[in-house]
């Protein structure tokens, strides 16, 4: 196994507007991923996601900056780098969104990068990998059905 990047699709059954607020604003991105989130969807902006109680010390609290933000199409930004540092390639891994519209919905392509470039040795590289791996198998389902409670109509 590689370890290099992770890649996802899905189809969500909205326009790449409404998807693209839900991957890259704090209110939506707490409906379907962290516990918590603080950016603003701007390049170059901080902030964190927050996984658990943020007021417990078992709360995993992730730094993140905005790389990309060019509504409809794509979201990007770097997390899972020490606070304090400037987030780089070599430091972070990356996020990208990247939307298309399709029909009547949006197909949704997800990569994560860095995990070689982070210079981990085998062991926690590949540590790292899976819980990534596993945690967008749990998370990312759960877009597209946070999206549907938003766009249904009563």
């Amino acid at each position: 196994m590689e370890f290099g990047s992770i890649e996802r699709e899905i189809h969500v059954d909205a326009t790449p507007e409404v998807v693209y607020e839900v991957v890259s604003t704090p209110e939506h991105l707490r409906g379907w991923w962290p516990d918590d989130a603080d950016l603003e969807p701007v390049p170059g902006a901080t902030g964190t996601l927050t996984f658990g109680d943020g007021t417990s010390p078992d709360a995993t609290i992730c730094p993140l900056t905005v790389v990309e933000a060019d509504p409809p199409k794509r979201f990007s930004f770097r997390w899972v780098y020490e606070e304090g540092e400037i987030a780089a390639a070599g430091n972070s891994l990356l996020i990208t969104f990247d939307l298309v519209s399709a029909g009547a919905g949006t197909l949704l392509r997800m990569t994560e990068t860095g995990f070689r470039e982070r210079g981990w040795e085998a062991a926690l590289l590949e540590e790292q990998y899976n819980d990534h791996v596993s945690g967008w198998d749990y998370y990312l389902p759960r877009l597209a059905p946070y999206v549907a409670g938003l766009v249904q109509t009563p």
